[in-house]
């Protein structure tokens, strides 16, 4: 499947959140805590296009991701494909496409993710080091070191 990154625009916070909360509806509902309307508060209080990068396949949108450079990482802090095409391999394109921008920066990823989340497999089979673990998350990190 053939995609194309775009940045975001303010105008597409409501697009983006409808895909986020589809895409983590079944990872939240296996921890108890899927609320539709708190996720999409909290994505719309926070959403900052200028980090925002949409994955568009025949321009159709199929999936998101924000990233954000520090100091010393890249903290990615979305990154979503729409829960109909999960396994299809897109987010793996996507992920290439996001390291290679780490390997440019010489920086690293860090990111969290819920931990009853399948996402978690997906970051660990593309390299990513478990960091930390708190109530919800656990933090991960990739280095071109790790891979």
């Amino acid at each position: 499947m053939k995609i194309e990154i775009q940045q975001a625009r303010e105008e597409d916070g409501e697009e983006l959140t409808e895909l986020r909360v589809d895409a983590m509806r079944e990872s939240l509902e296996a921890v108890g805590r899927f609320e539709p309307k708190r996720a999409r508060e909290r994505f719309l209080n926070n959403f900052d296009p200028q980090i925002t990068f949409r994955v568009l396949c025949e321009s159709k949108l199929i999936g998101f991701y924000a990233l954000q450079e520090r100091e010393s990482y890249l903290w990615l802090d979305h990154f979503y494909i729409a829960a109909s095409l999960h396994g299809r391999g897109i987010g793996s394109q996507v992920m290439e496409i996001i390291k290679n921008i780490a390997r440019s920066r010489r920086k690293s990823i860090r990111l969290g993710a819920l931990k009853e989340s399948r996402a978690n497999a997906f970051y660990l089979n593309h390299g990513f080091v478990e960091k930390e673990q708190k109530a919800w998350d656990i933090y991960y990190e990739w280095a071109e070191a790790y891979s």
